[in-house]
């Protein structure tokens, strides 16, 4: 992490909600979600919003050996936003303790607020991380032969 990693950055990402981020595109495979509203999935918010917040702090890691990895996300889908509308989400790193950073999000969609809340990162080392995910892998590897 560098110096630069300090509470109070700010980032804006803007993000055109297309088809393919609705509610029946979230699993093609789940006859409930194929018959719900066309609307910009929860499930793809939280990604959006981890999206904002990665972009918001990679310049100040060493990056890529440095990452964030999500932890907890505590947000208010308050709004549908159809497709063609376009969302913004604005994040701010309010505290870092040791690896884990805290953010204040929000996203509007042009007509309304669409969320708030909190998101939770860890900052961790790819290398390291890759390495313990294919050892938890490999049992089941193993398994599938």
């Amino acid at each position: 992490m560098k110096e630069s990693l300090k509470p109070g950055i700010e980032h804006e990402l803007s993000f055109k909600i297309t088809d393919q981020k609705t509610v029946p595109a979230l699993y093609p495979e789940s006859e409930e979600f194929q018959a719900m509203p066309n609307v910009f999935a929860t499930g793809y918010m939280v990604g959006f919003i981890e999206w904002a917040c990665i972009q918001a702090v990679n310049p100040h890691l060493d990056w890529p050996h440095e990452q964030t990895v999500g932890i907890h996300i505590n947000v208010s889908h308050i709004s549908a936003t159809p497709p063609g509308l376009t969302v913004t989400a604005k994040v701010i790193l309010r505290k870092i303790d040791g690896r884990k950073l805290l953010f204040d999000v929000k996203a509007h969609d042009g007509v309304d607020q669409i969320c708030r809340g909190s998101h939770e990162r860890f900052v961790i080392c790819q290398e390291k991380f890759n390495k313990k995910v294919s050892e938890k892998a490999e049992p089941v590897r193993i398994d599938s032969r």
